[in-house]
């Protein structure tokens, strides 16, 4: 019995078929070396932060992290620790302590839990100001700029961890801060992985934002 004899049409439409799929495979392929690429040149870019103090500073800034009940987690008062050295080595005179609440329980938002373990390390409360509203690090220094212009400061130290510098450090520059300082600390308590893994997603949620701000449409 013969078989049928294919059309020019069907045996055009039989041979693209393999050509597509292998279009697709190297645009997956592309995609995935790209993505790869990306996230290593993040990894080395958060590693570069260093601490940049010079001059003395109206304000010293501490970034919030997570509450743990009515207390500061453990990463946060190596911030809080790190910053009260700071003050006290006459880097700023007042504090800016920023970060809204955690979770609808607590008792405390994360401004609030920093005051308090300042308080009780001898710092008076009238130099330590609250930014209760904050949940990410472009409004921990949005709100934080506004409480500086309310009070006529224009010069700020941004205290946080060291994997966190270099993205604080571009919103503080995004938003027009004036030569804004960084002071970063290392921790011994965080997983480290989960946190600069964390930090590249972060990083690169950031970029995307920081090319719609340049764009007016955020």
């Amino acid at each position: 019995m013969r078989r049928p004899v294919l059309s020019d049409r069907v045996r055009q439409t039989h041979s693209r078929k393999p050509l597509r799929l292998k279009k697709s495979v190297y645009i997956l392929l592309a995609l995935i070396l790209a993505g790869i690429l990306w996230c290593g040149y993040v990894w080395i870019k958060i590693h570069q932060a260093e601490s940049t103090l010079q001059n003395k500073s109206e304000v010293g800034i501490v970034l919030g992290a997570s509450m743990w009940g009515d207390h500061p987690s453990p990463g946060l008062r190596e911030r809080l620790v790190y910053a009260l050295k700071l003050y006290e080595e006459g880097h700023f005179e007042n504090f800016i302590v920023s970060g809204g609440l955690d979770k609808p329980g607590y008792n405390y938002t994360e401004a609030e839990g920093m005051r308090n373990f300042l308080v009780a390390e001898g710092v008076p409360e009238e130099v330590i100001y609250l930014e209760n509203k904050a949940t990410s690090t472009y409004e921990n220094l949005l709100f934080s700029q506004q409480i500086m212009n309310d009070q006529g400061w224009s010069e700020a130290v941004i205290i946080t961890h060291d994997y966190h510098g270099t993205r604080s450090m571009e919103v503080a520059n995004t938003l027009g801060y004036q030569h804004p300082q960084l002071a970063v600390t290392q921790s011994t308590v965080l997983p480290m992985i989960k946190h600069k893994s964390r930090e590249v997603l972060a990083y690169t949620k950031w970029t995307a934002d920081r090319i719609l701000i340049a764009l007016n449409w955020k």
